[in-house]
């Protein structure tokens, strides 16, 4: 297969190149690893299973979460950080 790249950024093949010669190994090899490790990272949980503590409830859902996001109001608007300080402080 190949894939023909009409505008790429000429540093990002200069990268590609500069990678190449330092591992000794063909350019199309270290575009192929790059579009890999890319694709693992995207589909990848980003959080490790043995972290996860709620296993039965997590939801890594983004859009849920940012929906959820807005539920809480507040009357009059307040300062977060002289907040969280006076929770520190146990005032």
């Amino acid at each position: 297969m190949s894939i023909k790249v009409d505008k790429i950024k000429p540093n990002l093949l200069k990268a590609i190149s500069e990678i190449a010669i330092e591992e000794n190994i063909p350019e199309e090899q270290v575009l192929e690893d790059m579009i890999e490790k890319g694709i693992e990272r995207r589909t990848k949980n980003k959080i490790p299973e043995e972290l996860i503590t709620n296993k039965d409830t997590y939801n890594p859902n983004p859009k849920k979460w940012m929906e959820s996001a807005g539920m809480i109001k507040n009357c009059k608007p307040f300062n977060a950080a002289k907040l969280v300080r006076k929770l520190r402080q146990g005032e």
